[in-house]
């Protein structure tokens, strides 16, 4: 056989040999690729969790175990084709229905983690916050084993109680993010508000933005309508100024919250706590909630009026009145309401029970 004839069949050979090759390239490249491509078996969003150190394979190997995936041959291969897909980074993220394992994993290499709401409603109490935080579980709670003057240093107050100065919002967190780094991120907050609130206030009889916070907080739990705040803080300032006991409520609630049962009782109201202002003059101790912006900007810019006395109306705002004979005449408008509003209730239960 000549020479040529020998080249030339090592030729074809060789192309031949290149074209299976190339046939192998291009079918394994579309294997690995519908292989990440591939979505997981998840039918609503779903957390996970990507432990510390935990790699490629060990995920892949959980998603088998969830019964999400059916294989991770692919995955092997094609993250040591793809180094960056390999640094995949610890935390808790949420997976969405029908995502493909590719885009898994470029979650987890961008470490966007899953952030998770804590809410502190407006007038909820510092009891309030820390059982929430007790009941979360996504925070680690390292503030309800101290005192409450323990709870103050860690949140870098100087009051004998955090109380007032958790500025109600939703804060978003990722996942085993301690309750002191939330709660910091809230007295921040509301150290900002009560600092602009103060200084753009109204002259007031207040020395301090303590007292202001402590006001407010007595504005916010007595309620609701913020349509009604300034006339609300009109009334204690009139009465701060007259030196006539406050009598609010809700500060009879807070001093007693730990026996409170849903109803103020007679003796509670006889009861002497620090925070019985039918029993103290003046302002209490301390704050008695964590209230909003808008009841700080309610008692830094009060209404001017002449009220002295407020009672509920029944239909969730209140009646206001100048003297107290008008306001005992409010209060038995308001509980001839509360009657016939409950009689027509026991009516209609009757009725439905009787059919």
């Amino acid at each position: 056989m000549s020479k040529s004839i020998v080249q030339l069949s090592l030729k074809k050979s060789l192309s031949i040999l290149l074209f299976i090759v190339l046939l192998f390239a291009i079918g394994g490249g579309l294997y690995l690729k519908q292989g990440v491509e591939t979505p997981l078996r998840i039918n609503e969003p779903t957390l996970f969790k990507v432990e510390k150190g935990a790699s490629v394979n060990a995920v892949c190997r959980q998603f088998m175990k969830n019964d999400w995936l059916s294989e991770c041959l692919t995955l092997k291969v094609s993250s040591k084709l793809n180094a960056v897909s390999s640094q995949i980074q610890s935390g808790t993220y949420q997976l969405q229905p029908e995502q493909t394992l590719k885009s898994a994993i470029a979650l987890f290499v961008s470490g966007k983690t899953h952030q998770f709401p804590f809410t502190i409603i407006d007038g909820e109490n510092i009891y309030q916050v820390l059982d929430k935080v007790s009941k979360s579980p996504y925070l680690i709670d390292d503030v309800n084993d101290k005192s409450f003057i323990e709870l103050s240093k860690a949140l870098n107050l100087r009051a004998d109680t955090p109380e007032g100065y958790l500025a109600p919002d939703t804060y978003f967190v990722e996942a085993e993010t301690s309750a002191t780094a939330v709660l910091l991120r809230a007295v921040e907050k509301q150290k900002i508000r009560l600092e602009k609130v103060w200084s753009e206030r109204q002259p007031s009889r207040l020395k301090t933005p303590y007292e202001l916070l402590k006001l407010a907080s007595i504005v916010e739990k007595e309620s609701a309508l913020a349509s009604e705040r300034n006339t609300i803080a009109s009334v204690f300032f009139n009465r701060l100024d007259e030196k006539m006991r406050l009598q609010t409520d809700p500060t009879i609630i807070y001093g007693i919250w730990k026996e409170y049962k849903g109803d103020i009782k007679r003796v509670h109201i006889k009861q002497k706590t620090p925070y019985n202002t039918y029993r103290i003059n003046g302002l209490p101790p301390t704050p008695i909630a964590n209230p909003s912006l808008g009841s700080l900007l309610a008692v830094a810019h009060p209404e001017s009026t002449d009220y002295f006395y407020f009672v509920a109306s029944g239909d969730g705002g209140h009646v206001f009145s100048k003297t107290l004979a008008e306001h005992n005449k409010a209060l038995r408008a308001y509980l001839a309401k509360q009657k016939a509003k409950q009689k027509a209730e026991q009516e209609t239960n009757e009725a439905s029970q009787n059919r």
